[in-house]
């Protein structure tokens, strides 16, 4: 993949992300990291294979549901990143669930863990497809047609249609700020992916909008409460293609709306999935933890409007944090 990339790619989407880590362990992408293990007496998992009969197009998901809620839940909608699936993340939609969030996994099959399948010499070809922008579109309309699936379901009296908030990591970023509002233009007019019912969204190690121009005219629209949360090493390496962690503070400062940045020091761009070890051994679990433990800090704060988890979670972390902004915007 050449560095420069054609405008119509989307490469927005920078499928190619997870590959940064290693080739030769892309298949355990989504092994899970040795934190301390969720009650699984306050979690319900669930395996949903839906199929959207309009794209012909496969869209599974993993739903996350609190067993103990009295009321119905908030929902956490997430996004992976190139070449995982449905189970990945699961050290965040599994604990957020045993926390009373609800969170739906989705798959986006043109991009997932089956990537990985085939022949080795070919990878990187099937890498570019499914950052190409036609996949970028599906990953938006996967998410939102698992809404809307789940929203008409058996499970919708267990979900606070309400609360909703988008998250994804890498790709899954993208996809997320697409649906949170940022304004690609396509012919002279903006692609319409925007998905009014989300009232925040979380992003992992975005990518910037390659080919786009501006980045403040791509995401200066999105008013939502957003989240960022990178690493000092949550670098993109792979061949043809370089991009620094500085990117990913360049999506941060192009924001519109209300935006929080947390950047732990040292790390990998992997240090977010599933995987255990990427970033560091013991840096590993720590972030993970304090990820988890952020994300739901927010969610608090945006959706019911209880800031202080936020505010004091800086504190808590401050040994591996390398830069914390609070809310601008």
């Amino acid at each position: 993949m050449s560095g420069r990339m054609n405008r119509r790619q989307l490469v927005v989407t920078l499928g190619l992300t997870c590959l940064a880590p290693s080739l030769t362990r892309a298949r355990d992408i989504d092994a899970p990291a040795p934190l301390a293990p969720v009650d699984p007496t306050r979690i319900k998992s669930i395996d949903l294979d839906w199929r959207d009969d309009t794209r012909q197009r496969a869209v599974p998901v993993r739903l996350y549901l609190p067993t103990a809620a009295a009321a119905p839940a908030p929902l956490l909608l997430f996004s992976h990143g190139i070449g995982s699936s449905r189970r990945g993340y699961s050290y965040l939609g599994g604990w957020l669930a045993s926390q009373g969030i609800a969170a739906l996994h989705v798959q986006h099959v043109g991009s997932d863990r089956e990537l990985w399948s085939g022949n080795p010499l070919t990878l990187i070809g099937r890498l570019q497809g499914a950052a190409h922008e036609a996949e970028a579109r599906a990953r938006v309309r996967d998410v939102r047609f698992a809404l809307d699936n789940l929203l008409a379901g058996e499970w919708a009296e267990r979900i606070d249609a309400q609360r909703i908030v988008a998250a994804g990591h890498s790709y899954g970023a993208n996809t997320t700020l697409l649906l949170a509002g940022a304004r690609v233009m396509r012919e002279g007019a903006p692609l319409d992916l925007h998905e009014p019912r989300l009232k925040a969204a979380v992003v992992m190690s975005a990518p910037p909008f390659y080919g786009e121009g501006n980045p403040a005219a791509i995401l200066g629209p999105v008013r939502l409460p957003t989240l960022h949360i990178t690493a000092t090493e949550d670098v993109i390496q792979i061949p043809g293609y370089h991009s620094p962690a500085s990117d990913r503070v360049a999506v941060f400062d192009a924001m519109g709306g209300p935006a929080w940045l947390a950047m732990f020091r040292g790390g990998s761009h992997s240090i977010f999935t599933d995987r255990a070890g990427t970033g560091g051994v013991a840096l590993n679990p720590q972030v993970k933890a304090a990820t988890r433990e952020l994300v739901l800090a927010f969610l608090s704060s945006v959706l019911d409007g209880r800031a202080e988890a936020l505010q004091h979670w800086p504190e808590r972390w401050q040994p591996i944090l390398e830069r914390w902004q609070p809310a601008r915007g």
